[in-house]
Parts: structure tokens; C-alpha cells; sequence
């Protein structure tokens, strides 16, 4: 059975004061449908980068990369864009919500490019919301929620869609330890019960003890890979 995302010796590299500054050194990798996966590394290590290329917001300037058996980098740009839309959901430490829209509007704007039904969108989103939690704040604004709140919404946004996978970056680096442990549970519910495959990129060891699998990247290579024997703190 195939992978649900296969790296073949991926580089990627930026133009620099007239060098090339090499980020990413040859990342062979595989992930399985259904896998809670952190990838961790110090700041400037390259799993940012690594997370855009897995994400088909950047791709690799050299390698291959096999997203559900399909070759990423043949795909134009509205290819990458229906993929984005329909197969990731993806969850930022900013959170990224509209502020002067509700919450029912932000989890709905996935769907406005989708060609969805406004009744359909707004049957989604209520059900999106309410699996966060949030059944009781669907109408209220950004800065009517807390953070915790915000990044509930954000993730019932990555969700509504039904995406298989979910890219997490950094999804609680705005959030107290209370608001964290909470959010990380959330996640851990949805690769549990809807078998969603989780990414999250972290540089906090706590949180990453939440996934099942812990990727270590240092200065552009894989320095570790290794199933997770810890269980995270309550």
C-alpha cells in the first residue's frame, strides 16, 4: 500500500547575496494515513521549510515528492490550490482568523471556493464548531474569543472541508500551558477518532510527546526518526 506523503531526497535552496543558501539537504521521508507525527528542530533548522513543502505552499528546488501517489511537482498552480483546499487543513500559531468576521465565517470561507451550498456551509461549519467545542461562540468575533478559543476555530476551519491531513505549525507557541494541553488533546481526538493524519511541527519537547512519532531535524537533515515511548504530561 503506498504512502500518504513519500520524500525523495528533497533539497531546497535560496537565492542569497549570490549564493544559493541550501535549507534543506536531502529529506528522504514517509508518513502513513493516519499517523500523529511532530517534527521537531531548533530555530532555523528547516522544518518550517519542510512543513511548506508538505503542505504545497513552496516546493523543492531539487527531489521528489509523491503526495497520495501523485507527483507534486508536476502540478501548476491551480492543482496545488484544489489539493490545498480539499486534502490539508492547516492550523498556524497566529491563528490567521478574519477579525471582523464570526467565528461560523471564518470556518465557512474554505468552502466559499469549493462551490458549497450556503446552507451546506453553514450545516458544516456548525458541526465543525461544535466538535471544538465552540457551539456556543459561533457568532462571536476574533477579539470576543481567547486565544484557546481562536485556535479552536482555526482548527474547526481546518476541518470543515473533511481533509484528511492536518498541518500544525506551532499551534500552541500563543498559548498558556492550560490553553495548550487542551488544544494538543483536540488534536489527539481527531487523529484518534476521525483518523485524521496529524503534522505538527514544534520546537517544545511537552508538546510533541503527544504524537506517536518524532521526527528531529537539524540544520537541514534528518537527525532522528523514532516512534514516541513517552506519554505527554496532563
Amino acid at each position: 500500500m503506498k504512502p500518504l506523503i513519500l520524500l525523495k531526497n528533497i533539497h531546497k535552496s535560496y537565492p542569497l547575496d549570490g549564493f544559493d543558501l541550501e535549507i534543506l539537504k536531502g529529506i528522504d521521508l514517509k508518513i502513513e494515513a493516519g499517523e500523529f507525527v511532530a517534527v521537531m528542530g531548533p530555530s532555523g533548522s528547516g522544518k518550517s521549510t519542510l512543513m511548506n513543502i508538505l503542505g504545497c505552499l513552496d516546493t523543492p528546488t531539487s527531489g521528489e515528492y509523491l503526495l497520495d501517489g501523485k507527483n507534486v511537482e508536476n502540478l501548476n498552480a491551480d492543482q496545488l490550490a484544489v489539493i490545498r483546499n480539499n486534502k490539508i487543513g492547516f492550523v498556524f500559531q497566529g491563528f490567521n482568523l478574519l477579525s471582523r468576521t464570526s467565528a461560523m465565517e471564518n470556518v465557512e470561507l474554505p468552502m466559499v471556493y469549493s462551490g458549497i451550498s450556503d446552507a451546506e456551509r453553514r450545516r458544516r461549519a456548525t458541526a465543525a464548531l461544535n466538535s471544538v467545542g465552540l457551539g456556543d461562540r459561533m457568532f462571536h468575533l476574533p477579539n470576543q474569543l481567547s486565544g484557546g478559543q481562536q485556535q479552536r476555530v482555526a482548527i474547526a476551519r481546518a476541518i470543515v472541508n473533511e481533509a484528511p491531513i492536518i498541518f500544525a505549525d506551532e499551534p500552541t507557541g500563543n498559548l498558556d500551558t492550560k490553553m495548550s494541553v487542551e488544544i494538543m488533546q483536540l488534536f489527539t481526538k481527531l487523529n484518534r477518532d476521525l483518523k485524521r493524519t496529524i503534522i505538527l511541527v514544534t520546537h517544545e519537547e511537552d508538546i510533541a510527546l503527544y504524537a506517536k512519532r518524532i521526527i528531529k531535524i537539524v540544520d537541514g537533515e534528518i537527525h532522528s526518526d523514532t516512534p514516541n515511548t513517552k506519554k505527554a504530561k496532563k
